[in-house]
């Protein structure tokens, strides 16, 4: 796997434990700012053909 992939990876794996964070903290602001950098983040891997369906938080 290219550095490339394994960032972006890395960039999804930290989005989903920040949304996950937010959602348990009930806080409404960085819940939104946590699912935008998820998008943006699995949009990323999409384009380069990513799979990003195993990355989990651990």
């Amino acid at each position: 796997m290219s550095t490339f992939a394994e960032a972006v990876l890395e960039r999804v794996r930290a989005a989903r434990v920040r949304l996950e964070a937010a959602q348990a903290a009930q806080d409404a602001f960085e819940t939104a700012l946590a699912e935008d950098e998820l998008e943006d983040a699995l949009r990323l891997a999409r384009k380069h053909g990513i799979c990003t369906e195993e990355v989990t938080d651990g």
